[in-house]
């Protein structure tokens, strides 16, 4: 199988007034292609600065990573051109339509007006959001708002696309719609997916391999399947005991696993 995320010994190091904070210690990981990798771990543990690392929004400050073949350190710009990222928080204007929105993404991605403006309903068709093209980006739901994410990471092709926590404060009728988008990423386009959440059903049902991390390392990697065996005594066990098996602790309590859809 074909790696397209490799890291080894993957670092960062936060130096603040009382001292230096090991943020990420350390992680060795390996992401092949087509793959829906979910990466987990308590509050804490260095998710989100090992995803902003292989994102090149920070830089580590050891160890080294590439990502479709571009190494985070000499090619960052190759990094970028191949993945799309879909942050916690979004980053749509509220004040533009959704049209807008997609086309000047495709502006930013330098491609020509019109092919951006077609690329730009290309995404609203396979997203859901056609409907919506004229509507203000501030008058969509939060699912609806969630899809333009995904459908403004998408806008280049990404080889590779990284999701950070991209459900949280969905309905569970919308959480499994983007559910659905993101196998079908896989299945369709052979995108390979790195999923951060706190939703440990999330994980279960759409990882085909869980990498766990706490206090900066990786502490446990797998299927799902094979993890509930070997931790929690059954394939039938809830991920919730396999994840507390490993770290013992679980998600905080304003991260608490919502209904399972």
């Amino acid at each position: 199988m074909t790696a397209v995320i490799s890291a080894a010994g993957l670092a960062r190091t936060f130096q603040t007034k009382h001292g230096p904070v090991e943020a990420v210690r350390g992680v060795d990981l390996t992401v092949h292609e087509g793959e829906i990798l979910g990466f987990l771990g308590p509050n804490g543990a260095g998710k989100t600065t090992t995803l902003r690392m292989l994102t090149t929004l920070l830089a580590p400050t050891g160890g080294t990573a590439t990502v479709a073949g571009h190494d985070l350190a000499t090619d960052a710009m190759g990094v970028r051109r191949a993945c799309g990222y879909v942050a916690q928080s979004g980053g749509v204007d509220p004040q533009i339509s959704v049209r807008e929105e997609l086309v000047t993404q495709g502006r930013l991605y330098r491609l020509p007006r019109p092919r951006a403006v077609a690329r730009a309903e290309e995404l609203a068709h396979d997203l859901g959001l056609t409907g919506l093209l004229d509507r203000r980006c501030g008058t969509l739901s939060g699912g609806q708002r969630r899809r333009l994410d995904l459908a403004m990471a998408l806008t280049h092709r990404p080889k590779v696309l990284f999701l950070d926590e991209p459900t949280t404060g969905l309905d569970p009728a919308s959480r499994a719609d983007l559910w659905d988008l993101v196998r079908g990423l896989r299945d369709t386009y052979g995108t390979t997916v790195f999923l951060t959440t706190h939703y440990l059903d999330e994980a279960d049902a759409l990882s085909d391999r869980l990498v766990i991390v706490d206090q900066g390392v990786v502490v446990a990697e797998g299927t799902p399947s094979a993890l509930k065996l070997e931790y929690a005594g059954s394939i039938d066990a809830p991920l919730q005991d396999t994840f507390l098996a490993i770290t013992g602790r679980g998600p905080s309590p304003a991260d608490a696993t919502p209904v399972a859809v």
